[in-house]
Parts: C-alpha cells; sequence; structure tokens
C-alpha cells in the first residue's frame, strides 16, 4: 500500500493568507510606504552605480549637464553604460542607437506583464509609469502583485510610486555627484561591482520557470561566445536569441499541458 501524500503545512498558508490580508487593508498611502521600505535594499548597489555612470562619462568627454541630461532623460543603466561606452569607442551613431534600443528592449516585455495589473490606469498614470520604468522597480511591482492579486489600482500605482522614489532619483543625485566629485574618489575605491550585483539581486528571484531559465542560459552564453564582435554588436545578437529560447520553451511547456 502506498503511503499517503503528506498533507500542505496549514501554518504556511495561513501565514501567506495573514499576508495578504495585510496587503489588500492598506491604504494607498501605506502601499507607498511599503513600496518605500521595499526598495531600500537595492540602495545599497544603486548608488554607487550611478556614481559610476557619472564617473564614467565624465571620463568619456561629457560635461556634468550631458550627464545629468542622460540619466534624467534616458533613465536606463544598463543602455547608458553602453551607450557611453560605445561612443568612447568611436562606434557609429546608428550602432550606439541599435545597442541602446537592444539592451532597453527588455522593457517592452516588462510592460505587457504589467499590462494585466495596470493596463486600466489612466493615459497620464501610465506615462508616468513608463518613465520610471526600471529593472528594479519592475521586478519588486511584478513581484507584488503577483503575490498579492486582489490588490486595488490604487494601491498597485501607490506601491510602484513608492519603488520609483526611492530608487529613480538617487540614480539622478548620485550620477551628478559622480560627474561632479567623481574624480575625487581614489581608484582602489572600486565601484564597478555595483552593476553585476545589480543585476543579479535582481534577476535570481525571477528565475522560476524553465522558460525564464532558459532565456537567462542562451542570452548569457550567447554575449560571452559573441564578445569578441566589435562595437557591441555580440549583445544585438544575444538579447534577441535568448528572448527567442525563452519563448520557445514556454510553447512547449504550454503544448505539454493541454
Amino acid at each position: 500500500m502506498s503511503p499517503s501524500p503528506e498533507p500542505r503545512p496549514r501554518h504556511r498558508q495561513a501565514a501567506h493568507d495573514a499576508v495578504s490580508a495585510r496587503a489588500l487593508a492598506r491604504s494607498p498611502r501605506q502601499a507607498f510606504w511599503h513600496g518605500v521600505v521595499q526598495s531600500l535594499p537595492f540602495l545599497i548597489v544603486i548608488v554607487p552605480f550611478a556614481i559610476l555612470f557619472g564617473v564614467v562619462a565624465l571620463e568619456a568627454g561629457m560635461d556634468v549637464a550631458q550627464v545629468m541630461g542622460f540619466s534624467v532623460l534616458v533613465l536606463a543603466g544598463a543602455s547608458q553604460f553602453t551607450a557611453v561606452q560605445l561612443l568612447s569607442d568611436n562606434a557609429p551613431v546608428i550602432v550606439v542607437i541599435l545597442s541602446g534600443l537592444a539592451v532597453n528592449l527588455r522593457m517592452a516585455m516588462y510592460s505587457a506583464s504589467l499590462v494585466p495589473w495596470l493596463g486600466q490606469a489612466s493615459p497620464a498614470q501610465r506615462a508616468g509609469l513608463a518613465y520610471v520604468l526600471i529593472d528594479q522597480t519592475y521586478a519588486l511591482a511584478i513581484q507584488h502583485y503577483e503575490r498579492h492579486p486582489g490588490l486595488s489600482m490604487q494601491q498597485r500605482l501607490a506601491y510602484f510610486a513608492g519603488t520609483a522614489v526611492v530608487l529613480c532619483l538617487p540614480w539622478m543625485i548620485g550620477s551628478w555627484l559622480g560627474a561632479t566629485i567623481g574624480q575625487a574618489i581614489p581608484e582602489e575605491i572600486a565601484l564597478d561591482f555595483a552593476m553585476p550585483i545589480t543585476f543579479i539581486a535582481m534577476i535570481a528571484p525571477m528565475l522560476r520557470t524553465a522558460a525564464h531559465l532558459a532565456a537567462c542560459f542562451v542570452a548569457v552564453l550567447a554575449a560571452l561566445l559573441l564578445a569578441g564582435l566589435p562595437s557591441g554588436l555580440g549583445l544585438l545578437i544575444a538579447a534577441p536569441l535568448g528572448m527567442a529560447a525563452g519563448a520557445l520553451v514556454e510553447t512547449l511547456t504550454e503544448r505539454s499541458r493541454t
């Protein structure tokens, strides 16, 4: 006689229900501050990352106004670093633009996955969300929304706003600091650790399915194999390859379930 399956621990379900109940009971103002608090750990890497960008951009020949224009208007660290590096290498403008677009192509996927949660927001609210949509705000928001699907639209918007205030404003301030006082930072104080740590902290908790893992593995492998191509062209190829792999695995997984 086969052993009966172990019952699901009730205390875990009760704890989850209690957390969801607290989330649903928060006012929009409380949801905003909850987003603020949950975003604070990212400052450990956001601030050095921003300072590093200011230093790199200054060394690439930009002045403080140009650095700030870059950080305020683009507001996308990875594509900003990519563009500055390519400009430093005297890459053609079209390559710089295409590389920046390729790096930021993930934002289109982020937006699509947020439509079920924020699609009913007003046009002005969606425009604001699009401006402050970065890797960290997306990662925090989508996990929060999926964990608590019963949140109202105002609670969702307030939570997103809380994450944006903590993560976007320090990026701009850090960029200014890097561009103004960055040259005074001793070379032995390495700031370049911020970029890999930021993306590891953001991506690792989100690799929850086979499609996620396949997209990550293929993109990383392709980027490494194509690293020798000039002007960052390897990244232009690796990004769509990773997305295609993830889409293929997702399709095969859905078919196996039907």
